[in-house]
Parts: C-alpha cells; structure tokens; sequence
C-alpha cells in the first residue's frame, strides 16, 4: 500500500495522513496539538469518535499510521487494530489509552499494535512514542513494559487465544469498588441523580465514573453493564 506523504514547516516529509480515533474531545484535541507541534497540518489528521466512524474513513483512503483508544462508545478498540491490522500489517498502530490491565495490553500488541502509551503522559513522551512509531520503532510506555514483565515472569507468555478470552474477564475485574459500588445502584434502578445524592457526589462525578464503566466492560448501556457485571461476579 502507498503511504501518501505530508510537508512540515521544516520541510522534512511525513508519512501521512493520520488516523485518530478517540471519542473524549478534550483528548482529541490535546492530540491533535502533539501532531501539530510534529509538523502536520490540520487537514492531514483525520478524527473518529467510534468504531464505526474510523472504519469508514478506513474505506475511503489509506493511512500512514493510526492512534487508538481502547474503550470506545460502540465497542473496543483492539477489535479495530485487528481490521487495521489485517488490511495492513505494515501500519504502525499506537495504543494511546487509560487501560492498563496485562490482558488489554497482551491482546492489543497480539492484535497488531505495534505500540502501547498511557494517556497519563506529557505531551513530549506522547510525541516521542508518535515519532518512534512513525519510524518504524515498537514505543512501549515504561509502566506497560513492567507489567508485561511481570506477567510473563509469573506465568509466561500468553497464548493469543487465551489473551483475547481473557481480555473482558480481566478489564471487569479491573473496577474499583466505587464504580462496582455505583453499578449496584444502577442495577437498583437508580438514575444518576439518585445515585449522587445517596453517596454524597456531584451528578457529574456519578456520569464520569459510569462512563469508565461502560468503558471497561466494553458496553453501551445500563443494562449491558448490569449484566457484565453480574456475569462476572461482581454483583449479586
């Protein structure tokens, strides 16, 4: 596949256009400044906040290199990579994410992901993993390689079959006990009204923490949620 190319201000070349597909607009945006300050022009980079929306711009051109998220609004987004990945195993795909359990990051770089980043890093360590990306590198974020580390000195490599079945298992077992807590009152019936007062919380703290649970389990609603969870044996 051709890679078409870009001009930056130093007239170096980059590879381009540029795949990002991340539904938070503050993120989004903080993105599409690190790309910026590397050199791409606005109309180079490409912006989708779902699944379905990345697979569609993925059919109209191709693409030089993709940024991914992992928990998106209508799936996740290592069964994206896998497309992406399968269309075009040379593209560099770079996982900029908050998930960090072994199971989501073993099934991301299985998947095709040839790097792994935390959200939580500055603006210049995202760049530099963009930039390595870009040149063909496998940027791993410092706390992702020791947790690999660790589970491969535990137990040894994973078997992709068994990385992809465990990957649910492993992000619902991921909650913390206030978001298994919330989740119970969602299974009570509660709205996010309800649940804020019972627990003494903003109603925008009560959404945020229900939106990184539908992230984790991978869901779209309150019931799909409730059912996970249950599924999993984290509510009665």
């Amino acid at each position: 596949m051709t890679t078409p190319i870009v001009q930056s201000p130093d007239n170096s070349l980059l590879p381009g256009p540029l795949l990002v597909v991340e539904d938070e607009p503050l993120a989004q945006a903080r993105l599409r400044d690190v790309l910026i300050s590397l050199g791409y022009a606005a109309d180079a980079l490409m912006f989708a906040g779902n699944i379905a929306q990345a697979r569609a711009l993925v059919a109209e051109q191709p693409f030089a290199m993709a940024l991914i998220d992992v928990g998106l609004p209508d799936g996740n987004g290592i069964d994206l990579i896998r497309v992406l990945h399968e269309r075009d195993p040379a593209l560099p795909i770079l996982v900029i994410s908050t998930w960090s359990t072994e199971q989501t990051i073993l099934t991301a770089l299985q998947a095709g992901a040839t790097g792994y980043v935390l959200k939580e890093r500055d603006e210049l360590e995202i760049s530099l993993s963009i930039r390595s990306a870009l040149r063909g590198g496998a940027p791993i974020d410092p706390f992702v390689a020791r947790r690999i580390l660790d589970l491969i000195g535990a137990r040894g490599p994973l078997p992709g079959k068994l990385a992809a079945q465990t990957l649910k298992q492993g992000d619902a077992l991921s909650l913390t006990s206030r978001e298994i807590e919330i989740l119970s009152l969602v299974s009570k019936g509660l709205t996010n009204r309800e649940i804020a007062d019972v627990l003494t919380l903003s109603k925008l703290t009560v959404g945020c923490h229900i939106k990184n649970i539908y992230k984790k389990l991978a869901v779209s609603s309150r019931t799909q949620a409730v059912f996970e969870a249950r599924s999993h044996g984290l509510l009665p």
